[in-house]
């Protein structure tokens, strides 16, 4: 007993230390995502600070990229946390659902109908693609008996597959592969000023997304739980979908793949916090910008002059988060 007691002591002594610092938690990694941004601001071949034209440099190529590089890292993780609760699956994100394969296809489609297409065009028939592949995977879903942790992932991989082949086939017949290839890799490189703008859509996304944070926690629970307190499920789910598919959307136009960060940046915020989406909305934003920026920049540095694309360093940390989530279920 006298052991028992002579633990607990400490423990609890660390307890009340832990919700004494916890209001500090979010300041401080604000200051921590902030640093890192005001990094990325000054890493690069081009020397912005004694350059000739480094101020010229810096408005034009850093300044952009470094929103862009907020805007999709908050967009991506926030609409993988809103397919979570969707799906009640927490391996489910906008790249496990096959969402960004149809967005591919989407502005593939858009590039040899009409070549001549802006952004917009491209941005709205790309999300317009990824909400018709999101709501065919939730479809398919629905007619599965068995929704384990791993077949509602599994389902959304294979069709994803699926498009991507037929995406992939449609590009060898026009010789269009070398475009393709260059979508896939998801890169901030090609962000400059006067080609990053239409991101700030996903801003609005994100934004919805917390206006909605309730309601998607909800329709999280289930069908006959949001009915039965008089939600509109189906609407939920409907606008849910709508939002995850224009972030993946505006995001694939504008700097192609980026894998992972829907599905890391939730689960390791869940594990560390809980479940409430609410409060966790802030955490997952700044995981998600924190992510995303720091791969940015070890590709920008790791080979420099040369630059590794964001999402081959994404892939790789992604790929080892995602297996250390699927053996700490299985545990």
């Amino acid at each position: 007993m006298l052991h028992q007691t002579a633990n607990a002591a400490p423990a609890e002594v660390r307890t009340q230390r832990g919700a004494h610092l916890r209001p500090y938690a979010l300041p401080a990694a604000v200051l921590v995502t902030c640093g890192v941004l005001a990094a990325s601001l000054f890493i690069g071949v081009y020397d912005v600070v004694g350059g000739e034209r480094g101020a010229e440099m810096f408005a034009i190529t850093r300044i952009p990229r470094t929103i862009a590089l907020v805007l999709a890292g908050c967009a991506l993780a926030v609409s993988g946390l809103v397919m979570q609760m969707l799906t009640q699956n927490r391996f489910v994100d906008a790249t496990t659902a096959g969402t960004t394969e149809w967005a591919s296809l989407g502005l593939l489609v858009t590039v040899l109908v009409a070549p001549a297409a802006g952004l917009t065009a491209r941005m709205i028939v790309a999300s317009l693609a990824a909400f018709v592949g999101t709501l065919v995977f939730l479809a398919v879903l629905r007619r599965i008996a068995v929704r384990t942790t791993l077949v509602v992932p599994l389902v959304g991989i294979m069709l994803g597959a699926v498009v991507s082949a037929f995406t992939t086939f449609l590009a060898a017949s026009t010789n269009s592969l070398q475009m393709l290839g260059t979508w896939f890799m998801g890169s901030f490189t090609s962000v400059v000023r006067g080609r990053y703008e239409v991101l700030w859509v996903v801003a609005i996304v994100t934004l919805l997304v917390f206006l909605a944070a309730d309601r998607f926690t909800v329709a999280g629970l289930g069908r006959d739980v949001a009915t039965s307190v008089g939600m509109r499920y189906e609407l939920v789910v409907f606008t849910g979908t709508a939002l995850v598919a224009v972030a993946a959307g505006v995001t694939t136009v504008v700097v192609g793949f980026l894998p992972f960060i829907g599905l890391v940046v939730p689960n390791v915020v869940s594990m560390i916090r809980g479940d409430d989406l609410r409060s966790n909305l802030p955490w997952v934003c700044l995981g998600g910008v924190l992510l995303v920026t720091v791969c940015d920049i070890i590709g920008r540095t790791v080979r420099m002059p040369f630059e590794i694309p964001v999402s081959m360093v994404l892939g790789i940390v992604g790929s080892a988060v995602f297996i250390a989530l699927l053996v700490r279920r299985r545990g």
